[in-house]
């Protein structure tokens, strides 16, 4: 049997052959994929977030008075909100497995042309079906993009470099934010049709096309899996395919490992994160929709409220891309989402028990998007490699996004206009829940820990950059008699796999 791309078991020592690449080149390729990879990647879903989060831009601009029959409640602006994450959630984990059978390009293009159309489409809504149908049709292409970034990333990245390009992608999000406040600010001051009341005609128009363009630039532009993109020359491929086998290994051509798609379903830990990704995707939820309202609660004018939503994203953006780094060259992960989701609650609180100075109010604002957009990207880049194979991250991280997206229309929905202007329900639900998946946080921390130490009593501990062959068993481990036998070389290499704790 050969030993090439696979673990040798040794008096408990672990061997492998000295790295393919010198350091020189190593860096070259990476700064290739970076040059290549990321800006696409950003971009889509910088312009993802907009589409999806700029409802709650709109919703200032006029569109409950045109379409919903002015909704003074926010009943109906609350369902409209909510239609997106129906669909968001029943497609993520079916289309996010099935990505694995097309290249990623034409998967995320398709996917881009597809949201922006339907994001271009509520400017021309008239009634509450039109806007719903769209939404939901919103919900459906995005479920195909955001979990498949993820396990994109995964291919191309080794443990040590996702965190921060994950935190790169996801705080395009926070951008959004900001650029959707700064959007809506300009739109604002278009005063277009009748008493400015169709403003929000305008905003879904200046930023739903773009991502038809950019997915169009998608299909052509965006690099396809190591081994078949054009990317590379040879030299090139045969770095990246060995720096995509350290520390795990990645399947080979467009496949699905049914196994691993039930391993992901039954695993403990992929429900835990779903619980702390419900906690933040609520809180995230009510940053999206509700953040202008509530500063408006604040006593600033409509277009300030716009306006003052940006300092906060941006200030969360560049938490989370300081957080992803050190959680990166430390390769720990727990303890860092577990302050996130505390500050996060700390921010809630803060809203709760200080409803009179607004200076305190608005610095909570900044702890709650700090934390949950910190949070959110590090837990991404966190089980984008505990899952271990590349079938069960395309089935567990939609999996638990999924649960975590049940949040988001929890979040969408504790926010009603008669408990304006405290919103005392909503800031105490959100609360809890980030408190809560900081516990849980802490949890998952504590479980990796031991189990590490357990598989480096049992097993020695292993080389990290080593290939360990993860296609039978993914992150889980055999049967550890078999390492002592003469069919040891039978035995599947996932017991030398390590979490990131």
């Amino acid at each position: 049997m050969s030993d090439e791309g696979k673990v040798v078991y040794h008096d408990d020592k672990l061997e492998h052959k000295p790295p393919l690449a010198t350091v020189d080149e190593e860096k070259r390729l990476v700064r290739k994929l970076d040059r290549t990879i990321l800006p696409i990647t950003c971009l889509l879903y910088l312009l993802a977030y907009l589409d999806r989060s700029n409802l709650g831009n709109a919703r200032l601009q006029g569109l409950p008075q045109e379409i919903l029959g002015g909704d003074p409640a926010g009943l109906l602006y609350e369902w409209v909100f909510s239609a997106f994450y129906f669909s968001y959630i029943l497609f993520q984990v079916p289309a996010t497995v099935l990505s694995k059978l097309f290249h990623p390009s034409y998967w995320i293009a398709t996917m881009a042309i597809g949201w922006g159309i339907c994001s271009t489409l509520q400017a021309s809504a008239f009634n509450l079906a039109g806007i719903i149908v769209c939404r939901v049709g919103l919900g459906v292409f995005e479920a195909g993009f955001g979990p498949a970034i993820p396990l994109y990333f995964s291919l191309f990245y080794t443990k040590n470099e996702l965190g921060l390009r994950l935190g790169y992608w996801f705080g395009f999000a926070a951008i959004a934010g900001a650029f959707g406040g700064l959007i809506a600010f300009g739109v604002q001051l278009i005063h277009f049709g009748p008493d400015n009341e169709s403003d929000w005609k305008i905003l879904f128009l200046i930023e739903g096309i773009p991502a038809i363009i950019l997915g169009v630039v998608t299909w052509f532009a965006l690099p396809n899996r190591p081994e078949s993109t054009h990317l590379f020359n040879e030299r090139e491929r045969e770095i990246a395919l060995e720096r995509g086998a350290r520390g795990t290994k990645a399947d080979v051509g467009l496949v699905i490992n049914k196994k691993h798609v039930i391993a992901a379903v039954t695993d403990w830990r992929v429900l835990a994160c779903g619980t702390i990704y419900f906690g933040v995707n609520c809180a995230l939820a009510s940053i999206s929709a509700f953040l202008p309202t509530i500063i408006k609660t604040f006593g600033y004018t409509n277009a300030l409220a716009q306006l003052l939503t940006v300092p906060p994203y941006v200030v969360g953006a560049i938490a989370l891309c300081m957080t992803a780094y050190a959680t990166d060259r430390m390769q720990s992960r727990g303890l860092a989402i577990a302050s996130s989701c505390a500050a996060g609650a700390i921010g809630y609180l803060l809203v709760v028990l200080v409803p009179s100075n607004m200076h305190v109010r608005y610095f909570a604002v900044f702890l709650i998007t700090s934390g949950t957009y910190t949070a959110i990207g590090v837990i991404i880049a966190w089980f984008a490699h505990n899952l271990g194979s590349e079938t069960k991250k395309a089935a567990g991280i939609p999996m638990f996004m999924a649960i975590g997206q049940c949040g988001s229309v929890l979040g969408a929905n504790i926010y009603p206009s008669s408990d304006g202007p405290r919103y005392l329900r909503g800031f105490t639900i959100t609360c809890a829940l980030m408190a809560w998946a900081t516990v849980c946080a802490v949890i998952l921390y504590v479980s990796y820990r031991q189990d590490n130490k357990r598989r480096d009593e049992l097993y020695g501990k292993p080389d990290p950059d080593a290939t360990v062959d993860t296609s039978e068993l993914a992150d889980k481990v055999g049967n550890p008699n078999l390492l002592t036998s003469p069919l040891i070389e039978l035995c599947p290499q996932a017991p030398m796999f390590r979490y990131i704790p």
